[in-house]
């Protein structure tokens, strides 16, 4: 069974076949204060494992059968996607301008300078997900990731006065998550130096650890050439004592040397991979890090009991949309973790909808 996340998470120690619960005490109750300093309350865990409409219940195979008709298919991806946009604006985030400036930039040049032709991608990469044919091989995906992304947290924290406070609480829990663990397990190897974020899209996320661990080299990594051209853009016009350096790559395969980094962070990738690829992943990550190493995992908690209590139009349509959700909600994260090596795993609700997991390499 599955830790109950925000409270306690699986921890292998005294090798890896022995496990205890790990609770994650002083960052869980850190974050809960963040949010509920916001939103009145503390981030709830709902009554069940996960929720009713994911995996092999009888709601879930009713969705899914509903998805496999291809004509109601094909309206359910565009009321998505008109629903992320008009949800997104209502929330002033200006979808379509953000959209346009990055379409009308010189961002194909940088394309070509940073796509890998020899590149192989995975058979669950070239799915449609996101309402886009083309999944995240595709400009129009590449254009709209930033402001998609910005509506994760508001959706996270619909409380929040605008977007930056949103953000602000989001991203701060998690990163506050990824310190403290380091913090506490790592031992003598404490200091960040170099962070590797795996599926960092068009570098929110990279940009966020960058400027938490300004002393660190960060390392954003990703399978596509399109997210990875705006976000090196972006870059470009920025001013950092360490810049950002970006690499197309697949995340279970990086060609990376190993034990060259002391953070491997994925923040929202999970949910896209089939539960093969996130074992690969979890894998690849132990081999890239140093021993005392933290793997971090941050994404939609299966406990989360706003996500429990999606209705079903919301959640029907966001299945429309996710072709591996039910595999991510049904895979035991934190004993993959475990499988991989990983030590100290331990789990925690950093918003209402999220949790983020961590885990250390042992010496």
């Amino acid at each position: 069974m599955a830790a109950i996340l925000g409270r306690a998470g699986t921890t292998a120690s005294g090798g890896f076949g022995r496990h205890h619960k790990e609770i994650s005490r002083g960052g869980r109750r850190r974050n809960a204060v963040v949010v509920a300093a916001v939103t009145g309350a503390a981030p709830q865990e709902g009554s069940l494992e996960r929720p009713a409409w994911s995996g092999e219940t009888p709601v879930s195979r009713l969705v899914a059968a509903l998805i496999a008709f291809k004509p109601l298919y094909s309206l359910m991806k565009l009321a998505s996607r008109e629903v992320i946009i008009r949800t997104a604006e209502k929330s002033n985030i200006p979808w379509r301008e953000m959209t346009k400036k990055v379409l009308e930039s010189d961002v194909y040049e940088v394309f070509e300078r940073i796509r890998d032709p020899n590149i192989v991608y995975p058979d669950y990469y070239l799915s449609p997900f996101h309402a886009y044919d083309e999944g995240n091989l595709s400009w129009l995906a590449a254009a709209e990731a930033e402001a998609a992304t910005l509506s994760i947290a508001k959706r996270a924290i619909p409380e929040a006065t605008s977007i930056e406070e949103a953000n602000k609480i989001v991203r701060g829990n998690w990163m506050n998550a990824i310190e403290e663990h380091h913090l506490k397990y790592s031992g003598e190897n404490c200091q960040i130096n170099d962070i590797l974020d795996i599926g960092c899209s068009v570098g929110v996320s990279t940009r966020y650890l960058a400027e938490r661990f300004p002393s660190a080299k960060a390392v954003g990594l990703d399978l596509s050439p399109y997210f990875l051209a705006v976000a090196a853009q972006k870059e470009e016009r920025l001013s950092r004592q360490n810049p950002i350096r970006w690499v197309h790559a697949n995340g279970e395969a990086t060609g990376l040397p190993p034990n060259s980094f002391d953070v491997v962070s994925l923040a929202y990738v999970c949910h896209e991979c089939p539960a093969r690829a996130i074992i690969g992943l979890a894998k690849e990550a132990f081999r890239l890090l140093r021993p005392g190493g933290t793997i971090a995992l941050t994404d939609n908690s299966p406990k989360s009991k706003v996500l429990q209590e999606l209705s079903p139009v919301l959640f029907t349509l966001m299945k429309s949309t996710e072709p591996f959700l039910d595999e991510y909600y049904m895979l035991d994260l934190e004993e993959a973790l475990g499988q991989a090596g990983f030590v100290n795993v331990c789990s925690v609700l950093t918003d209402p909808r999220h949790r983020t997991v961590t885990a250390t390499v042992p010496y």
